[in-house]
Parts: C-alpha cells; sequence; structure tokens
C-alpha cells in the first residue's frame, strides 16, 4: 500500500464489502419474526442460509476467473447491483418460494463481490503487507456484520419489510459510486484474446465448478481450503441458530440479540484493524490459524453451560473474536501460496467457504428441531477434527511455512 491510490482503492474495497456484509446480517435479529409472517421457523432460516451459500458455491470459482481475465471492477459494480436488487425482492415477498429465489440471487451477486475484492487487494498490496490488507478488508467485513443486525434491528421498528429497502439503496449507491471513483489497477497478464487463444492452443477446456474443485486439491494449499470450508461450517452454524437459541430458551427480544452480535462483531473489528498485522508477523499465519480452531471449538460448546445474559455474551465474543482472527489467516497464506492465480484462488476460497455456508445453516437448523444443543455439540466436534488435521499439516510443511513468514519464497498455485 505504498501509493496514495492503492490506499483510497483499499478503502472504497472496504466499503462495499461493508455494505454486502451490513445487508446480509441486518436480517439476523429480525428473522424470528419475519419469517412468522410465513408460518415458517428455524429450519426455513437455515435453508434461506443455505440457499444464498449454495448460489456462491456455483457461481464463485467462475467470478475468480473472470475477474483474472477482465480485472475486478466490472465484476464489483455488478455484484453490487445484483445484490441490491435482491434485498429489495426480499422485503416485497408475499411468499416463502419468493424468499428463496431472492436469497439464490443475493448468493449470485455476493459471488461477483468477494474474489474479485480479495484479488484486488492481492493486486494492490506488497507480499510484506498482504495480511494488513486482508486484516482490514476483513474487518470492513466484520464491521458490516456487526452493524448490520443493529441496523437491522433498529429500522425493524418502521417496518419490518424496512430494512431490506435501505439495504437495497445502499449497495446501488455503493455501485454508483463504485462506477465513478473505484480505480482499476488490474490489467491481465496477457490480453484476454492471446489468453483464450493459448487456452485453444494447450487444449485447456473451460472449466465448471466441479472441475475446479477437482482441481484445488493439487493445489499447494489444498488443506487450507478445507479449514475455510470447516471454519465457515462452524461459523455458520452458531450465527444461524443462535438468535433462534437465546430467542426460544431465554426469551431474548431483537434488541438483546442485535447485542449479542453487535459486541462480538466489534471486538472482531478491532483485532483485524491494529492486531492482525503484528500478529501475523510475530508468529505467522499458521499458528494464529491453529490456536483460534481451538478457541472457537470451546466456545462453541461453551454456550451450552452459561445462562445469564453477560455469560452468554462473553462466550459469543469469544467465539467472534476468533473467527475473527482465522478468516484473515486463511486468506492470507492462501494468497501468499497462490503466485499469479490471484482471482483463482479466490475464487476458490468463496467457493469453499460457501460450502461451510451452506451445509452449517442447514445442518444446524434441522438439528435445533431436534434438540437444541446438538448444533453446538456437532460444531465443536467438527472444528476440533479440523484443528487435528491443521495441525498435522503444519507439522509436515513447517519448512515451507517458515519460508512464507519470512518472505523468502512465494509459491505459485
Amino acid at each position: 500500500m505504498a501509493v496514495k491510490s492503492n490506499r483510497f482503492a483499499l478503502y472504497i474495497l472496504m466499503f462495499n464489502m461493508f455494505i454486502a456484509m451490513s445487508g446480509i446480517g441486518l436480517i439476523i435479529p429480525i428473522m424470528p419474526g419475519f419469517l412468522d409472517t410465513f408460518g415458517a421457523a428455524g429450519q426455513v432460516f437455515g435453508f434461506l442460509i443455505a440457499t444464498f451459500a449454495f448460489a456462491q458455491f456455483l457461481f464463485s470459482p467462475l467470478s475468480g476467473n473472470l475477474s483474472d481475465k477482465y480485472g475486478r471492477k466490472k465484476l464489483i459494480i455488478f455484484g453490487l447491483v445484483v445484490f441490491g436488487v435482491s434485498q429489495l425482492i426480499f422485503g416485497l415477498a408475499d411468499h416463502l418460494w419468493v424468499l428463496f429465489a431472492a436469497r439464490f440471487l443475493s448468493g449470485f451477486g455476493s459471488a461477483f463481490l468477494v474474489p474479485p475484492m480479495m484479488a484486488f487487494v492481492a493486486d494492490i498490496t506488497t507480499f510484506e503487507e498482504r495480511g494488513k490488507g486482508m486484516g482490514w478488508l476483513g474487518a470492513s467485513m466484520s464491521l458490516g456484520f456487526m452493524i448490520g443486525p443493529s441496523i437491522g434491528g433498529f429500522l425493524a421498528n418502521v417496518s419490518i419489510q424496512f430494512p431490506f429497502f435501505v439495504a437495497f439503496g445502499a449497495a446501488i449507491i455503493a455501485a454508483v459510486s463504485s462506477a465513478f471513483i473505484l480505480p482499476d489497477p488490474h490489467a491481465a497478464k496477457q490480453p484476454v484474446k492471446e489468453m483464450e487463444k493459448e487456452e485453444k492452443k494447450e487444449g485447456m477446456p473451460r472449466e465448471n465448478v466441479i472441475m475446479q474443485l477437482r482441481r484445488s486439491a493439487s493445489m499447494p494449499y489444498f488443506v487450507l481450503l478445507i479449514i475455510m470450508l470447516v471454519f465457515s461450517f462452524g461459523l455458520a452454524n452458531f450465527q444461524s441458530t443462535i438468535s433462534f437459541y437465546v430467542d426460544k430458551k431465554y426469551n431474548y427480544t431483537p434488541s438483546d440479540i442485535a447485542v449479542l452480535l453487535t459486541v462480538g462483531g466489534f471486538i472482531g473489528v478491532i483485532v483485524q484493524t491494529f492486531v492482525v498485522d503484528p500478529l501475523f508477523k510475530r508468529f505467522g499465519e499458521m499458528q494464529v490459524i491453529l490456536v483460534n480452531l481451538a478457541v472457537a471449538a470451546i466456545s462453541m460448546i461453551g454456550i451450552l453451560f452459561v445462562h445469564t445474559f453477560w455469560t452468554i455474551l462473553l462466550v459469543a465474543t469469544f467465539f467472534f473474536t476468533a473467527t475473527s482472527l482465522l478468516r484473515p489467516a486463511i486468506n492470507t497464506l492462501i494468497s501468499k501460496m497462490a503466485g499469479d492465480g490471484q482471482g483463482f484462488a479466490a475464487g476458490l476460497m468463496n467457493a469453499y467457504m460457501s460450502l461451510g455456508n451452506m451445509v452449517g445453516p442447514a445442518l444446524a437448523g434441522t438439528l435445533f428441531d431436534v434438540n437444541m444443543a446438538y448444533p453446538y455439540v456437532a460444531g465443536m466436534l467438527i472444528l476440533s477434527g479440523c484443528l487435528t488435521i491443521s495441525a498435522v499439516w503444519s507439522s509436515r510443511n513447517r519448512e515451507l511455512l517458515h519460508r512464507l513468514q519470512s518472505h523468502k519464497v512465494q509459491p505459485a498455485g
């Protein structure tokens, strides 16, 4: 971020990420009441989140590849417009199937936002500053999740649909402002026509999402993608059920739920803004991943053993702080190992994250309807298994991780 224009571009990306994530987060505290109007409950909410993630999963690899070919800016603007329209449709919905269609469209728009923005950060940061750039982008993501529930709870006092209309307007404003003021420094290393000719000459097939996932198994960062999947599963599991858990067990109001989510998000923003970069430089991204997988697993199961508002808030804050460190750590380490394939790697990261976001809420909602404790037990077991796999991989790749931390090597994907 040595050039002022690069720093300015990062600020615009952070604003766009904030708009998208707050648009997603604002539905969390109002969904119990909103779904009551459709006669639906926790399982439907879980499948709504899974529908969003399924669309992300399908289109994120395509988005990453397109951003490598055509640049990042156009895809970001397109994603913001689609995301905004989906929020409007969701707010106007009068049938349950329309809610699912709107969430699929929202996931489609998000798929054209997150991978290009992550690749954009890699374009405009040096190898040494990659962690800081990813941390700041992650902070805007956490800030969106933090402010979103508060905005949703507050705006729902006007009407339960009103938050979605505000999210629509904010996304369109972000798209228009990005069209005029967001720089576009990325240029493909080869002209698009030359890239397409080379692909045909080498007989490279146009890859669909399944082919790209198969190819990801041969990438040097494949285990990190698995960590992204499992971490996303745990986070989505917790986020999709915590509002229903405290609503059903303790009769918490939307404002109470908003506070639970907001405090954890606020701590996450502080950590990602001021702590991530020195933490990565001191201990390395992999050590941060291992420690915070353990913290996430413990706090996941710990929510079942606390019963007052303040102790629940404390445990939830530990969980959200751990996950706020995991995301930039994984993103940064994969980006450092991806070489020139930043868009492709970012697309894969978002696809694996979407898989976790898809399976987590669907499974959590089903388990929740059987027993309120089951989602947290399952989440703890899966996060603990991921911690074991990560520790083994880290031990076997100690030399590579040391070189990455000391900036002596930049493996290509």
